[in-house]
């Protein structure tokens, strides 16, 4: 063996062999099924340009597109007693936490960040649904309370965008208390007279509907998302009755009343930066006209 064959094929073999081609190039989508280049998804925010189908986005990116310039400051999240009660199903709470923050890289279902939007100070809160179905322990709730401190601090309005499917069921009541926690933390910010707004995704579900994220001055919501408390097949089960089509879906909530708007992902930041405008500046849409007096 000499120079041609240990170096030199090798190098040529590897400027024109075959190359092998990444398997995450194309996404389908679960509504339409139509095949999508994946850079034509990120650029048009994760929504099918056939069916307009909103799907789920990565937090870092919602953030990119909300704030002035793309650009924010995300702040540290306070830090709690991982796994409370040690507990075990399957799989250890411990292990699921391991798990969870490697794929996401992030150190629980939620980021909190400030900045600006239309030149206003905002302080926005996105869950990420790929961290343990974005469901909501003592850290989504200790995060949410900062959250809330940090708008009333800097006086600011707040924005949270939901992606749960409820409570985390492995710190049992610990979970369900944060209920209570980031419903009083709301108060307080209302109580100051900060807007507050939430923008529903999908999902929003469970104790997390059950709290902060109906309360806001105006609902808002993605196309199509799912929101609700119960999953459909278990009220079917307890009502013995089935559900209207569309049950739970934003569209069908805004007409019932449950949602103010169902917004397209493209027009949200627009429509924020709009509404937050509106109540932090009142003013008429019109200048007003004089009366006239009788001679």
């Amino acid at each position: 063996m000499n120079w041609l064959t240990s170096y030199v094929r090798p190098k040529l073999q590897s400027l024109v062999g075959v190359k092998e081609i990444p398997d995450n190039l194309w996404e389908k989508c679960p509504a339409c099924g139509a095949m999508i280049y994946h850079r034509e998804l990120e650029q048009n925010y994760n929504i099918c340009p056939q069916c307009s189908h909103h799907m789920r986005l990565e937090p870092a990116k919602r953030l990119e597109m909300m704030f002035d310039d793309g650009k924010y400051n995300p702040i540290e999240l306070p830090e709690v007693k991982e796994d409370p009660l040690s507990f075990s199903d399957l799989k250890d709470y411990a292990d699921r936490l391991k798990d969870a923050r490697k794929k996401t890289k992030q150190d629980d279902a939620i980021m909190v960040a400030t900045g600006t939007m239309g030149g206003m100070n905002v302080v926005v809160a996105v869950f990420n649904f790929a961290f343990m179905g974005g469901s909501m322990g003592t850290a989504v709730g200790e995060s949410i309370v900062a959250a809330v401190n940090l708008a009333i601090l800097q006086d600011a309005a707040l924005i949270l965008i939901p992606a749960s499917g409820g409570a985390r069921m492995q710190e049992g009541i610990l979970s369900l208390m944060q209920m209570a926690r980031t419903t009083m933390a709301v108060r307080k910010l209302k109580e100051k007279g900060l807007p507050y707004f939430v923008v529903l995704t999908d999902p929003t579900m469970g104790g997390v509907t059950a709290s902060f994220a109906m309360l806001g001055d105006i609902a808002i919501a993605e196309p199509d998302a799912l929101i609700g408390f119960a999953g459909a097949r278990v009220i079917e089960q307890t009502i013995r009755a089935s559900l209207p089509d569309g049950f739970q879906k934003a569209e069908y909530l805004k007409e019932h009343g449950m949602v103010d708007m169902v917004v397209d992902r493209r027009q949200i930041r627009a429509t924020l930066i709009r509404l937050i405008d509106m109540l932090r500046h009142p003013h008429p849409a019109v200048e007003p006209v004089p009366l006239l007096r009788k001679k």
